[in-house]
């Protein structure tokens, strides 16, 4: 079987062309051949080659080798992970350990043998393919650094609408079948989405995201499909495109529908060809990712408006999760309470906790902007406390503390407490009391009342020997 890749040999003699060409053909799958060096530039831009063979003296009578010298320098330049094999009739050790210095892969004295010019070419093919995984290994490198976002937030709920969707992720996770994630702004959909990848067989390899709504129209092709040192303006370096980031894992699109039409078409033909090619290059990348895209927006609507492509959305929403707002959520808010005190406790070296009022004011709270806005308060919450409890009333709406309260007021005014102490422990157990009480001793829903888990709740009924 045939290597994949090509191989261009340069040099004015046509009989050495024609000799290689029938040589090497039987090896490779492809073999190019031009008499005239200025062609390089051309051809390396137009297809990936792995080894050039390049004639050293391209003038009548010329044996100095300098005009190989200065092709084997503009290769380079050009594309480092190219491998040169330089080749003249005129050869000595001196030119040999020049031709290496220079940065050539090894040197062939004219004429050769075919066994041996088999040996030398396999050897630099080998040498090439070897550079090309280093170079990408180290272009994704330096490309996740630049792409990965900061330390994400657990995706947490226990509530039936979160197991719904706890259960999807679970079934999606095992295929790879592209996923649409929709919701409010907020509600997590970046979380399910990083749940999706670890569940999934894909999880040891990159997850990319990326935000399509602060996205520059300008910049769409860059940042997806990469660039070219020299492509634009700004393009002072190559740039891996975050397709080919997340190669052999998952890339992740947020605000999807934010895509003018024209981008949207651009997207499409990427992922049923599963190519990509970077802007400034003729050159096209396989990609192997698995999509997960997300928006707030109703796409089915927009197809109807004309402002989504209908075909674009059959490719992307193979699953369709829906992430439902905290509101609908509302018994997993002492649980995402809870986490997120903990996390900004570590977060800013405090050691702060939260009055079971004021937990019951973040059950109240309608949260327009879910659980983003919660996590959000409970970080302003932890920074401005000058006590040992978080305040939440300095971080949510005025109007949302003087709603009327549910639960734990309720079950406070069915026993009609006073306050004849301040002591917190004693308070802790009234309160107890009061909402077992009230629950006709169901401790789930006392639990729920007191914004505690049913692991904290069973704690206190040991404590207090109730």
């Amino acid at each position: 079987m045939k290597q994949e890749g090509a191989i261009l040999v340069v040099d004015d003699n046509p009989d050495i062309l024609i000799a290689v060409k029938l040589l090497l053909k039987q090896y490779y799958q492809t073999v190019i051949t031009t008499d005239n060096p200025f062609d390089i530039e051309k051809l390396l831009k137009e297809q990936q080659i792995e080894v050039i063979l390049l004639d050293m003296n391209f003038n009548h009578d010329a044996i100095s080798g300098q005009e190989g010298f200065y092709w084997l320098k503009k290769i380079i330049t050009q594309d480092p992970a190219v491998v040169v094999v330089l080749m003249t009739a005129y050869s000595d050790i001196t030119l040999a350990v020049e031709a290496i210095k220079a940065g050539a892969a090894d040197f062939i004295a004219k004429p050769w043998k075919n066994e041996q010019l088999q040996g030398v070419v396999a050897a630099a093919f080998s040498h090439a393919k070897d550079k090309q995984r280093v170079n990408k290994l180290t272009r994704q490198a330096q490309g996740l650094n630049q792409a990965l976002s900061n330390q994400k937030f657990e995706f947490l709920g226990q509530s039936p609408a979160m197991q719904t969707v706890f259960d999807t992720i679970e079934k999606a996770a095992q295929t790879d079948a592209n996923i649409l994630l929709t919701g409010e702004s907020g509600t997590g959909k970046e979380l399910a989405a990083h749940a999706i990848h670890m569940a999934s067989n894909r999880s040891a390899h990159p997850f990319i995201g990326l935000d399509m709504g602060s996205l520059a129209e300008s910049l769409f092709e860059s940042e997806l499909f990469g660039h070219k040192k020299g492509a634009f303006t700004d393009a002072k370096e190559d740039r891996v495109g975050h397709f080919e980031l997340a190669h052999g894992g998952t890339l992740f699109l947020d605000e999807l529908a934010n895509l003018p039409a024209q981008q949207q078409a651009t997207l499409l033909a990427a992922l049923q060809n599963r190519q990509v090619t970077p802007v400034g290059s003729a050159k096209t990348i396989d990609v192997d990712i698995r999509l997960i895209s997300a928006t707030n927006e109703n796409l089915p609507q927009a197809v109807l408006d004309n402002r989504f492509r209908q075909d674009l959305l059959y490719r992307i929403n193979t699953v369709e999760i829906r992430l439902p707002p905290l509101r609908e959520r509302i018994e997993d808010i002492p649980l995402l309470t809870e986490y997120y005190l903990d996390y900004f406790n570590q977060k800013y070296k405090r050691a702060l906790s939260i009055t079971p009022g004021d937990l019951e004011l973040l059950c109240r709270y309608s949260w327009p902007g879910n659980v983003r806005e919660l996590a959000h308060s409970i970080e302003r919450a932890v920074i401005l406390s000058d006590s040992e409890y978080v305040d939440i009333r300095a971080v949510i709406p005025a109007d949302a503390c003087e709603l009327p309260g549910r639960q734990i007021s309720e079950a406070a005014a069915e026993n009609n407490h006073s306050y004849d102490t301040f002591d917190l422990e004693i308070l802790e157990q009234r309160a107890v009391r009061a909402a077992l009480k009230f629950h006709q001793g169901n401790v789930t829903q006392a639990a729920k009342a007191l914004g505690l888990t049913r692991g904290a709740m069973y704690r206190r009924l040991e404590r207090y020997d109730l």
